[in-house]
């Protein structure tokens, strides 16, 4: 299987200013500008495998977006290589651009004030599809997204689920093989984002289209990545299966309680004081969430414990979610 993402040593740096104090200050930052460099991405290597669908994620400013800036060729590396479907993407960009497609949640790449269809058929023309080869493929996305009714209306009159099918819609007009989203489902609710995971789904399975997907909600790497590539500081800290992410760190289990009247925080913390337990309280559904060891007689003592002192409205015992996983290993700094 050949790869679509090849990536080595890749180092991006940028140039922090800072400014003096004063006006003494002001007027020497006008001849000379203190300034220290930063690495946003610090001397990676991975790669991504044709038809692979891969999670990339980490913290705020750990370096999610600008690698996916340089690998669809928007900054040039400061070092490193990179070959994405073959090319170099600073290099070779016109015929480069022609085999990815790019859907920024922060960004739109649909003309604002015309229709969406006319922002369809100016993407058409850019990327030189047919009208039989837009019929046959843009046919099928506009029903599975269910933009149809969609298609006469302004950009700016869409809500933000609306715009975010309509973008997906937008990259994939010239079908692509590779995909890269980043934050593509932002702000958006439960409906929408279930249909944009069942189409990408769907797009890998029928056409083998490889997807880089980097995301804050993990529910959307459950359910569609296998492989995670996680970032810190601008480092890989883990590359490989999710479900071994879970079998390395999943050690414990989450006790969900539910009570019939008013809890304090406080309070339960205190009565089980004596006992290594993380507690929170899921401000939601008024859910208190005790993270503890996965140890049978622990477990009873807990509930035994907690029962005792309050009335119970329903407890679940869950595995600890990959949200908990992944908040863990960046607490920690390490894997």
């Amino acid at each position: 299987m050949t790869n679509a993402i090849e990536v080595h040593d890749l180092r991006k740096e940028f140039k922090a200013y800072s400014s003096r104090s004063g006006l003494k200050g002001a007027f020497r930052d006008l001849l000379t500008r203190n300034y220290k460099v930063v690495p946003a991405v610090n001397d990676i290597s991975f790669t991504v495998k044709q038809g692979e669908m891969v999670g990339y994620i980490g913290e705020n400013g750990a370096g999610k977006s600008t690698t996916i800036k340089m690998l669809t060729g928007i900054l040039t590396p400061t070092s490193g290589k990179v070959t994405v479907n073959g090319m170099n993407p600073h290099k070779e960009r016109e015929k480069f651009v022609q085999t990815i497609g790019v859907v920024f949640g922060q960004r739109s790449q649909l003309w604002w004030d015309i229709a969406v269809q006319e922002s369809f058929r100016l993407l058409k023309k850019v990327y030189k599809v047919s009208d039989e080869q837009y019929d046959e493929h843009m046919g099928h996305v506009i029903k599975t997204l269910d933009i149809e009714p969609l298609l006469d209306k302004p950009v700016r009159k869409l809500s933000l689920g609306q715009r975010m099918r309509c973008e997906l819609a937008a990259a994939l007009i010239h079908n692509p093989p590779l995909l890269f989203l980043d934050e593509p489902t932002i702000g958006l609710d439960v409906l929408v984002k279930l249909k944009i995971r069942e189409f990408l789904k769907e797009i890998n399975e029928k056409y083998n289209t490889t997807i880089l997907l980097t995301t804050h909600d993990l529910s959307d790497i459950e359910a569609l990545c296998e492989r995670v590539v996680m970032l810190d500081e601008g480092k890989i800290i883990y590359d490989g299966a999710l479900k071994g992410l879970k079998d390395e760190w999943a050690d414990g289990k989450e006790i969900r309680f539910q009570f019939l009247e008013k809890v304090d925080l406080s309070s339960i913390e205190q009565a089980t004081s004596e006992m290594s337990i993380k507690w929170e309280l899921d401000e939601k559904d008024q859910t208190f969430v005790a993270y503890i060891d996965d140890s049978d007689q622990m477990i009873s003592s807990l509930i035994g414990k907690v029962t005792s002192l309050y009335k119970i409205k329903d407890i679940k015992i869950m595995e600890i979610s990959t949200e908990e996983i992944v908040r863990n290993i960046y607490e920690k700094g390490r894997v």
